[in-house]
């Protein structure tokens, strides 16, 4: 009889309309997300049919014909796996060999912190994955804390913190009219800081601008860190990438390192080893000792369990088998600094061909940068006039991603940039 009466009472309800009314009420307020600058970028590009089009705003390396790479000691190692793989859970940390040899391309070869167990760290989504890692335990374990984040920065860093619920600060860092570091001002904004407050640096190769403060200007900063208290972490996506070699992209580290600062470092395989897909990535924090390092590698893994449970086993076996293997590892740092090598090329090539044609302007910025991208110092209106005439696309903001440059198309590209920059 109860069962009569609800079938009843559902088929009163259908008739009514009441429940369709109610379930179309459900995603009524969702509004469509803004697009992604740089994916958005992208998407233009593949849309437009000219044959002299230029997509100079991907963040991917890629070779002289503008194609996508594989290196060849990812490829022996994917032969050598070939069927050997089983498709087992990782640890919710993930791989710990993948994790090792990690720390030691961060840490140091011989850091007596790996040695004595001090740095909990865990295998992450890629560097995105590392950083939202970091700020959810930011928020978890220092609520009241904020992060300073540089002006400008990657884009998704601002997301990153904004959805872990840490509020933001800036401090300077770019300064538009030299294309170089405004050291001045940064220096100034880290005193100004509250003590022990969180700030997100760029450990090499900084994105977007390009821009890398030198080895006393890393000195200088790591000092007043030390006065102030305040807590460094590291977006290092670039290692080896940015000048070819491994140990001088990570002196940055090192520095802090050196002057007993406890730090954070999030690190990606991305760029370097060109696994963009594959998502291989680890998150570290260094500790006062071994007991507080198991408790935070803990925490890291609680906070993985609810988002991910577990990190992907094929690129982590990948990364671990070529940096384990002392052969592959010397393909693959030969590999990575041919990458280099042809971005710090294509960066002479392109301020050599704007500077015949007569730029007034000086394009020194162009090869004073380092890593992927350029901060060419373009308006958006210029970046504008660049797809609208010319076919290239880039971000509004005047990145320039060096990768996408080639032999075959770095005139067409200086011939444009002078076009749109000459009567600036």
């Amino acid at each position: 009889m109860a069962f009569r009466g609800l079938a009843s009472w559902r088929v009163a309800r259908r008739s009514s309309g009441l429940g369709a009314r109610w379930m179309s009420t459900w995603w009524r307020s969702v509004e469509p997300a803004p697009k992604d600058p740089i994916l958005g970028v992208t998407d233009a590009f593949l849309a437009d049919p000219s044959p002299n089009k230029v997509n100079v705003g991907v963040g991917a390396y890629r070779d002289d014909n503008g194609k996508p790479v594989v290196l060849e000691c990812v490829r022996k190692v994917e032969r050598r796996i070939a069927g050997n793989l089983n498709m087992e859970y990782l640890p919710m940390g993930g791989s710990v060999k993948m994790v090792e040899e990690t720390l030691k391309l961060a840490y140091g070869e011989n850091a007596e912190f790996i040695n004595d167990k001090r740095i909990a760290a865990v295998q992450s989504l890629s560097g995105t994955g590392a950083c939202r890692l970091f700020a959810d335990f930011q928020k978890r374990f220092r609520p009241d804390s904020q992060i300073y984040i540089p002006v400008p920065t990657w884009a998704n860093h601002h997301n990153i913190w904004r959805d872990a619920e840490v509020p933001q600060r800036t401090f300077h860092y770019y300064h538009p009219e030299s294309r170089g570091l405004d050291f001045a001002a940064l220096m100034d904004d880290i005193k100004n800081a509250p003590n022990g407050s969180f700030f997100l640096l760029h450990a090499c190769a900084h994105n977007p601008t390009g821009v890398d403060p030198s080895e006393e200007q890393w000195r200088e900063i790591s000092y007043q860190f030390k006065a102030k208290g305040h807590f460094a972490f590291f977006d290092m996506a670039y290692q080896g990438f940015a000048s070819g070699d491994p140990e001088r992209d990570a002196k940055s580290i090192r520095i802090f390192l050196d002057d007993g600062h406890l730090i954070g470092i999030a690190q990606s395989y991305a760029k370097n080893m060109g696994l963009y897909g594959q998502r291989v990535g680890c998150l570290s924090l260094l500790c006062e000792d071994e007991k507080q390092a198991v408790a935070v590698k803990s925490q890291l893994q609680q906070l993985a369990r609810p988002m991910y449970s577990n990190p992907p086993v094929h690129g982590a076996l990948i990364v671990s088998t070529i940096l384990g293997d002392p052969e592959l590892k010397k393909i693959w740092l030969k590999e990575v600094k041919v990458m280099a090598d042809r971005i710090i090329g294509m960066r002479t090539a392109l301020r050599e061909n704007i500077e015949k044609l007569g730029s007034p302007l000086s394009w020194e910025h162009v090869t004073n940068q380092i890593g992927m991208f350029c901060y060419s110092g373009m308006t958006p209106e210029q970046v504008d006039r660049l797809r609208n005439e010319f076919h290239i696309y880039m971000t509004r903001n005047g990145r320039i991603s060096m990768a996408g440059v080639t032999t075959g198309n770095v005139s067409y590209l200086a011939n444009a940039i002078h076009e749109v920059t000459k009567s600036a």
